[in-house]
């Protein structure tokens, strides 16, 4: 039974959406080594020791069973020109991976952008902890790239993307 004094989802949507966050695609791969991804904005850091992070993964989307089972992902957070790896891994598109230059991690042998990501995680999950229609995964930071600083970070909100403002 819903709660009577919760806000309607329109208006929590609208209040979210009002808060502009940094936008990553999370990747992963089952078995066999086909990959899975999706867009994400619920990232945050956790922990500096040891080096921790969370991000929110929907229970109707198909990545996160397979991280579930792989027990490792990578976070790729995306610059500017990422908005089209943004937008692909936020579709319907079957075919997400064939859209976006990608190479294998290092460390986990996972998805991990080649063009659109400025920094990138690879990490395992230290806990997963279900949360209405999402499940918060941590993960256990095993290695960390950060390619560039003159990147301009993708930011969502307001329902539209945008790059970081510039520093002139």
């Amino acid at each position: 039974m819903a709660d009577e004094t919760a806000v309607a989802a329109a208006a929590f949507r609208a209040l979210m959406a009002s808060h502009p966050g940094g936008v990553a695609v999370i990747t992963t791969a089952d078995e066999q080594g086909v990959p899975y991804g999706f867009t994400c904005t619920a990232l945050c850091s956790v922990s500096l020791d040891p080096p921790r992070l969370l991000v929110c993964a929907a229970h109707s989307g198909r990545t996160l069973p397979v991280l579930t089972e792989r027990g490792t992902f990578v976070v790729n957070l995306l610059h500017a020109a990422g908005r089209g790896a943004a937008e692909v891994f936020t579709s319907r598109t079957a075919d997400r991976f064939g859209a976006v230059s990608w190479r294998s991690g290092p460390v986990t042998g996972l998805p991990v952008l080649s063009d659109d990501a400025h920094a990138v995680a690879e990490c395992r999950v230290a806990a997963l902890h279900p949360c209405g229609d999402h499940t918060i995964v941590v993960g256990d930071v095993l290695r960390s790239e950060v390619r560039t600083t003159a990147a301009a970070p993708l930011l969502y909100g307001r329902r539209r993307f945008a790059a970081w403002p510039s520093d002139a």
